[in-house]
C-alpha cells in the first residue's frame, strides 16, 4: 500500500494527488494523508473507506460515540471538497444529521460518507467537536 502522511499546516491542493490515488485533508489540523484508491485497510470504523474509517486508520482523532454505526452525530463533519467523489446520503444519515448541532449542506456523518473514487477531498471538524480533544480526550482513539 502506498502511504504518504503529512502534518503540515498548510496543504497545496493545486496539485492533484497521482492517479488512483486518494488524498484526505482534515481541517483545522491541516492533516492530510495520501493512499492508494481501494487499498485502506477497514478497521470496522464506520463503513468501509469513510472519512471515520480513514481518520482511524491514519491515527486522527474524530469522535465517534457510537462506534460509527449512525447513532449519534459526534463524527459530523463538513465536507469541503470532493463532494462529487463521495456516496450519496442514505435516509437513516439524513435523520440522523437533523440532530447535529452546526448542521450546514455541506454537513456529512464521518461513519457514512464514503469515498467512491480517487481523489482529493477536504474535510473539516466542526469546533463544537475539536474542543472536544481541549477538555482531556483523548487526541487519537483507540488502536491508532
Amino acid at each position: 500500500m502506498s502511504v504518504s502522511v503529512s502534518n503540515s499546516p498548510e496543504v497545496d491542493l493545486s496539485t492533484p494527488p497521482a492517479a488512483g490515488m486518494v488524498r484526505v485533508t482534515f481541517l483545522p489540523e491541516g492533516r492530510t494523508v495520501e493512499f492508494a484508491f481501494d487499498t485502506l485497510p477497514y478497521g470496522g470504523h464506520g463503513l468501509p473507506m469513510s472519512f471515520l474509517d480513514v481518520a482511524m486508520n491514519y491515527g486522527i482523532f474524530l469522535d465517534h460515540a457510537c462506534g460509527g454505526v449512525c447513532a449519534c452525530t459526534t463524527c459530523h463533519l463538513h465536507v469541503k471538497q470532493g463532494a462529487p467523489g463521495i456516496s450519496e446520503s442514505e435516509d437513516l444519515e439524513l435523520d440522523r444529521l437533523e440532530t447535529a448541532a452546526g448542521i450546514e449542506l455541506n454537513s456529512r456523518l464521518g461513519c457514512q460518507a464514503v469515498i467512491e473514487k480517487p481523489g482529493t477531498y477536504v474535510v473539516e471538524i466542526p469546533k463544537w467537536n475539536r474542543n472536544y480533544v481541549q477538555e482531556g480526550k483523548p487526541a487519537h482513539g483507540p488502536g491508532s
